[in-house]
């Protein structure tokens, strides 16, 4: 008996595929259905583990299985290569961001290529290649010229030593994660794309994504964040005396009311003070007189702009001394302060606070002494007392005049039709989504193709002049975009007049590569954006697999592109992913010896420690120097605290294919997955017993015919288990059947060849999505002509797949007192008989009267009792 050597066949394996280049996505009309698998494509950062694998696994399971099923499978793989990594990396190694990529790329394919992933590598690109940005430039034109594209002053994170706009993500309390400046809001003209104009289509299409996860639906429409209410307008009724006699043709501030957009109206009457954004025109002209306002608002543009860094800031405010009457009650008035939690970018940039029913105004109120008013009070209570926390559930209104006795929504429509009827406001529904911001101030970016001229204007690039392609003899010794730098690249003849003008040198976000790339994969080598036929052959993507983490802002941008790209003709399809799945982390236990002068440990890779339990304590001791270690937490794979497995480590030690089936069959896919020495191992173990099935198989063996018939009938089952475990992305259920469906083989001894045959060409065909090279290596062992990767499914008879026997759940007046098995199909007289003469049954059923029996064939019992 062989031994199987991964270390031999995975490679043989993987040559023939190349040589028969069995995975280039077929052409032309072939009969069969279509089906598009996509991994979100990743970052090449250098090198991938085996956290990345567990996502490239997956869609490689779902592609080979499909490919089996009779499908034409498409399973392309290219490069989100455009953004800032590139270029610290140039900053720290001196070598320019385009060399660094473009190695990482050479490297990482290597290792993804290890894997044995059924890729058309032919399809492949990556997003800083010129004919995929070009082509991006071309249809970012076609929304311009639609109106979809434009440019205003929008606020940004701005280092002031690195010169450059930062992403919330680059702001590290306050500061900027590399400089370590203090960041600054700025307002800086930019280009934006009107995606607020698809809010509500972006909406209504979640209810089509019915193979979606409800979390990531849920996480989109909260970001979009639709809501109705009312806008209202609070009248002044005292103002600085410095702000009195405005200039002609500018806003009065001591006459025009403030207008506040509230999704409760209803709780009017207990409205304590009105809350201003600190960049609001009002807060603004009052810090030209206050210095304490101004050093406020200065504060206040030192910290990030997203909702996450301000709700988790302290609440901080300052009363601007203005007063406005309430609209329903004009002889009672409220202050207006300025607060560093309210957004100038939702609403009007004001809020009224109602601290009773609203915990950030409550906790404002409280920090400021300012009064709280309930106005709210559950159902059938008489009052309602607010302490540290605010009353936010249902019930009726009080303490509100004309509101009293309504429920919430009833008084939310009193209250604005009684706004609308004195026209201090109007109901009005607004969106948390704003318009896309996708100007960029760095170099390793896709160039935006305009064209800045003194006469013209914005003028488009000209379609023959595209790609505008980045210039490689750039710097980066300087801060700030290389881009401004250059003495040739931005200057240009305008195309409209032909005066002296300037190139934009703003790139684009990264999130525009990836916001499309699905698409260009269907004809990587069109020459127009989207080759319309193959679009529409192959889109939408069938089964779209990534982190959660892109639940939100990519596949939103990609949702609102290929809405946008559809109206411009270039696709048909505007939900672009039909399924989505969002699958688990590899995690590893981490290792540090010590840490810095800072207090950071100094991490230790898994391969340089040796764990031993030594009186049930693990220890953990560095291999290279002998030194005692401490354990961390379990993490996901990263670089950075060095707790990853690379692909070829497993191959080295136990091959890919134990590698692949680890990552599977450890926890469900949508679950993390702890990677453990152990683990592997016992993949490895499953590889070898597999393999001894076919190495030991006897064709020749005659066999007992009962064997046979058993051996059939778990064939089956096998069959119905692991492609239902398939085609429900219930991975590790579909291998816990491989594990036992092996030993049944293994243990049917008396089973005879053409029975073992059977259950062994079925086997080799179910294995293969997960572990493919050891597929290719039985199916040639069994004698079978071809490669595996092009044998059918197996498909099983629904009779021998039927299990023998049923669990019947006994209910005793509609509650489920016990169960009992029995054979499946047997006579409802034989299981009323079986049911009470169970023990469990009978001592349920002690000193009561059964007053009837309904027994529903191989499903379930109920016993009326009395």
């Amino acid at each position: 008996m062989a031994r199987y050597d991964p270390k031999t066949t995975e490679p043989r394996q993987q040559a023939r595929w190349a040589e028969a280049e069995a995975f280039v996505t077929p052409t032309g009309e072939t009969g069969r259905p279509k089906y598009y698998v996509l991994e979100m494509f990743p970052y090449p950062s250098g090198n991938i583990h085996m956290g990345h694998a567990r996502n490239y696994v997956m869609g490689d399971v779902v592609a080979r299985s499909k490919r089996a099923m009779g499908y034409d499978v498409l399973h392309p793989m290219g490069w989100d290569a455009f953004g800032m990594p590139a270029e610290n990396a140039a900053m720290e190694r001196g070598i320019h961001p385009g060399n660094w990529t473009r190695s990482n790329i050479a490297t990482m394919r290597d290792q993804l290529k290890l894997l044995g992933l059924s890729l058309d590598w032919s399809r492949e690109f990556a997003t800083c290649d010129p004919e995929y940005y070009g082509q991006q430039q071309a249809w970012f034109l076609d929304l311009y010229r639609r109106g979809l594209v434009y440019r205003k002053d929008g606020v940004v994170n701005w280092d002031p030593v690195d010169n450059t706009v930062l992403a919330n993500e680059q702001v590290i309390e306050g500061r900027g994660w590399r400089s370590g400046a203090i960041v600054e809001k700025r307002k800086l003209n930019q280009w934006f794309l009107r995606i607020t104009d698809y809010a509500d289509d972006l909406i209504e299409g979640l209810a089509e994504l019915d193979r979606w996860p409800d979390k990531v639906r849920l996480m989109q429409e909260n970001w979009i964040g639709r809501s109705k209410g009312a806008t209202l307008w609070w009248d002044i009724a005292e103002v600085p005396a410095f702000l009195n006699g405005t200039a002609d043709g500018q806003p009065s501030h001591d006459r025009d009311p403030i207008e506040v957009y509230t999704t409760r109206p209803d709780t009017l009457f207990g409205a304590s003070f009105l809350a201003l954004a600190p960049d609001h025109p009002l807060t603004r002209a009052i810090a030209e007189h206050r210095p304490d306002v101004a050093a406020f608002v200065k504060a206040c543009a030192q910290t990030g702009t997203s909702e996450a860094d301000i709700e988790k800031a302290e609440k901080q405010g300052i009363d601007l001394g203005i007063r406005v009457r309430h609209p329903f009650d004009p002889d009672r008035t409220l202050p207006v302060w300025s607060a560093n939690f309210v957004l100038s970018t939702y609403g009007s940039g004001a809020i009224f606070g109602c601290p009773g029913h609203d915990q950030r105004d409550l906790d404002f109120a409280r920090k400021y002494d300012l009064p709280v008013v309930p106005v709210v009070r559950p159902d059938g209570s008489d009052d309602v007392e607010i302490g540290t926390e605010a009353y936010v559930g249902p019930g009726r209104i009080f303490n509100s005049d004309f509101l009293d006795g309504l429920s919430v929504e009833e008084a939310k429509a009193a209250a604005i039709a009684r706004l609308e009827a004195s026209g201090h406001g109007k109901g009005a529904t607004i969106y948390r989504l704003r318009d896309w911001g996708v100007s960029r101030q760095r170099y390793w970016g896709c160039p935006i193709p305009i064209i800045h001229c003194p006469t013209c204007g914005p003028v488009p690039v000209p379609a023959d002049q595209l790609p505008v392609v980045l210039p490689e003899d750039v710097t980066f010794d300087v801060p700030g975009n290389p881009l401004d730098r250059h003495p040739t690249w931005k200057h240009v003849d305008c195309p409209s007049c032909g005066t002296k003008a300037l190139r934009e040198t703003d790139t684009l976000d990264t999130f525009v590569d990836s916001s499309w790339y699905f698409a260009r994969f269907t004809d990587p080598t069109a020459a127009e954006p989207i080759a319309r036929a193959a679009a529409d052959k192959w889109l939408p993507v069938d089964q779209y697999i990534g982190g959660v983490e892109h639940a939100v802002l990519h596949l939103l941008y990609a949702r609102f592109i290929s809405r946008a790209l559809s109206d411009a003709g270039l696709m048909s399809v505007r939900e672009p992913f039909a399924g989505l799945f969002t699958q688990g982390m590899v995690v590893h236990e981490t290792y540090f010896e010590g840490t810095d002068a800072v207090g950071k440990p100094q991490w230790v890779e898994p391969t340089d420690v040796r764990i031993e339990t030594v009186d049930g304590q693990r220890i953990a001791t560095r291999l290279s120097t002998g030194a005692r270690l401490s354990i961390g937490d379990i993490e996901k794979m990263s670089k950075s605290k060095k707790n990853v497995v690379a692909p070829a480590e497993i191959l080295e030690s136990h091959g890919v294919d134990a590698g692949r089936l680890f990552v599977l069959s450890d926890s469900p896919p949508e679950r993390d997955v702890q990677w453990t020495p152990g683990g592997v191992e016992g993949a490895s173990r499953f590889v070898q017993r597999a393999w001894t099935l076919f190495d030991t198989y006897d064709p020749d063996f005659a066999g007992e015919e009962a064997a046979n018939a058993a051996l059939v009938r778990e064939t089956h089952k096998a069959i119905k288990a692991v492609t239902e475990g398939v085609e429900g992305f219930r991975f590790n259920a579909a291998i816990a059947k491989l594990y036992a469906f092996v030993a049944t083989v293994r243990d049917q001894g008396q089973a005879g060849g053409a029975a073992k045959r059977q259950a062994l060409s079925a086997l080799a065909r179910l294995i293969a999505p997960f572990t493919p090279h050891l597929a290719e290596e039985c199916w040639t062992r069994l004698g079978e002509e071809g490669m595996i990767l092009n044998a059918p499914w197996p498909v099983w008879d629904a009779d021998l797949a039927a299990d023998d026997e049923v669990v019947l759940p006994v209910q005793v007046n509609g509650k489920r007192r016990a169960e009992i098995r029995v054979a499946r199909g047997t006579d409802p007289a034989e299981v009323e008989a079986l049911v009470l003469a169970d023990p469990g049954v009978r001592a349920r059923l002690e000193g009561q009267e059964i007053r009837k029996v309904v027994v529903v064939k191989d499903r379930i019992v109920n016993l009326v009792v009395g």
